[in-house]
């Protein structure tokens, strides 16, 4: 559902990371850039719009006020939103997908 929502947005690499047995934190991580802090900033107030209408109560938005990277953590979910270049320099993906439980398979990490 959140990917689509991006994909909607136009949402650029987004990445969906399969956390359940490896990480408490959360059940699902997803990774998308958007082209600029304006658009980051939209994705993100849009899809905490989108989860509130489907009843996903107390989403907490970090990164916002600068929009370079955002951070929503809708419980089980946390969805993270970055220009491309600062995604690029936290590389995100690299650092949860290096793990030997993930395999990135068509643009999903899955344990």
């Amino acid at each position: 559902m959140i990917e689509q929502y991006l994909d909607a947005d136009k949402a650029l690499d987004v990445v969906s990371v399969d956390l359940r047995g490896v990480s408490a934190l959360a059940d699902y991580m997803i990774i998308a850039s958007g082209t600029s802090t304006r658009h980051v900033h939209s994705m993100a107030e849009k899809l905490k719009e989108r989860l509130s209408f489907r009843g996903v109560k107390g989403v907490r938005v970090e990164g916002q006020a600068q929009s370079d990277w955002v951070v929503l953590d809708a419980g089980d979910v946390i969805v993270h939103l970055f220009r491309p270049e600062v995604r690029e320099f936290y590389n995100l993906e690299k650092m949860w997908c290096s793990h030997p439980a993930f395999d990135i398979v068509g643009g999903q990490a899955q344990a």
